[in-house]
């Protein structure tokens, strides 16, 4: 059984380990990336063989549970043989879309590798199996027991991954704690995250010659119009948030790592209402009044009550402007937050100060990751993943020593909590 000097010795010798073995991580890691899990549409069943292929090696029993079959969700579980807390890792294997097909070679470049899924996220979720995996043949030196969740969907909301696992599988997966791989950047504590209100504004009209605008309305005018009003209302609106969040996010230390890592301004965005319309669909040809036209917004909030109050007010502005409003329920949700003094943020602050001499402070995620399941039912949810920054882009990426940081740290994290005997 470990205590604090064993657990230190454990956490010494799996980073050794992992130095060992860099070269197999990072081709571990190119094939994952290499495997194509867009979403949508949200095949991950030749990522979900990856994965269990993975465990496989290990001698690692598993199974998989899936509400539709092309997004299957792998659930593993292993005990140690002393009395202690469930730790549960989580991570999902489906990506955006790409642009550039080149994303899917994983080539290294320089220090990196650059691929789709990079930053977001198979480089945490590796990081979490694999964590998952190195620990197995050390349990008799831990308490509890150690849960791996590896999901589908997430790019979509989570319907038929994590949110499908609550669903069904709630006792399985919600443990004492839950340790993260989405895109966060080292030298950083993720404690809360925006909540969302995605919707569509649409309107429509009989249509006619561009030349005659008194004989027709002209949707594109009022989706346009009712988008500026969004934001002339709410973007950049200082958010009305608990004294307690916005002191931590106020912090001299809290808005230089949120500058450093997320981009100059991230520590004033996290403390404000956002606005993106990021698509606008609408008529055929300039000298035709359209028929109709429907822009998607995406709207992020602080924990608070903005989020229902804007929500109750939306149907009134569509409304104003002749507008009807459809709001996707499944990308809507409240915000989410965990203790940036708890036990687990506790224990990664610490170990990011042993391995790369540097602090984590708390700060606010700008988007969404599946830890806000385990922080609506009061369970501690911590991140640890690579750079958000390149997520999404053509030249998504993340550094090979990064990679195997995110990887250390993970292991790191779930030795320490794992050598505590009892819930306490």
């Amino acid at each position: 059984m470990t205590g604090a000097g064993d657990a230190a010795g454990l956490k010494a010798a799996l980073c050794r380990h992992i130095d060992e073995r860099r070269d197999d991580v990072v081709t571990l890691l190119r094939d994952f990336l290499r495997i194509r899990s867009v979403n949508p549409p949200g095949d991950t069943r030749e990522a979900a063989d990856f994965v269990r292929g993975i465990l496989d090696r290990f001698g690692l029993e598993h199974h998989t549970v899936a509400a539709r079959e092309d997004m299957p969700n792998i659930l593993s579980r292993w005990h140690a043989p002393h009395v202690g807390r469930h730790l549960v890792l989580n991570g999902h294997m489906d990506v955006f879309p790409v642009s550039d097909d080149r994303l899917w070679a994983a080539e290294i470049e320089g220090d990196r590798i650059v691929a789709r899924g990079a930053s977001d996220m198979k480089t945490g979720t590796l990081a979490s199996i694999l964590t998952y995996c190195l620990l197995y043949p050390h349990r008799d030196r831990l308490f509890g027991m150690l849960t791996l969740t590896v999901v589908s969907d997430e790019q979509s909301g989570g319907r038929y991954g994590t949110k499908f696992l609550f669903d069904t599988h709630a006792e399985d997966i919600a443990g004492d704690c839950c340790l993260n791989g989405e895109p966060s950047g080292l030298g950083n504590l993720r404690f809360m995250e925006k909540g969302t209100l995605r919707f569509a504004l649409s309107a429509t009209g009989p249509g006619g010659h561009g030349g005659y605008p008194h004989r027709a309305n002209n949707p594109i005018q009022q989706v346009v119009a009712a988008t500026q009003a969004l934001y002339d209302r709410y973007h950049g609106r200082l958010a009305e948030m608990p004294e307690e969040f916005a002191a931590v996010l106020r912090s001299p230390e809290s808005v230089a790592a949120a500058d450093a890592i997320l981009g100059r301004g991230a520590a004033d965005n996290a403390l404000r209402i956002t606005v993106n319309a990021g698509i606008i669909e609408g008529g055929r040809k300039a000298t035709q009044i359209p028929t109709g036209c429907t822009v998607h917004v995406d709207m992020r909030f602080p924990v608070g009550p903005d989020r229902d109050r804007v929500r109750a007010e939306l149907p009134l502005l569509a409304a104003e402007f002749g507008c009807a409003l459809t709001v996707n329920e499944d990308h809507s949700y409240p915000a989410s937050s965990t203790d940036p003094f708890g036990e687990m943020a506790g224990i990664l602050r610490a170990n990011t100060r042993a391995l790369l001499g540097m602090d984590a402070p708390p700060v606010c995620s700008l988007g969404g990751t599946d830890t806000r399941y385990w922080r609506w039912r009061g369970i501690p949810a911590v991140i640890c993943g690579p750079s958000p920054l390149s997520m999404g882009t053509d030249n998504e990426h993340v550094t090979i020593e990064e990679a195997i940081n995110v990887l250390k740290l993970q292991v790191m994290c779930a030795v320490d909590y794992l050598s505590v005997p009892t819930a306490g």
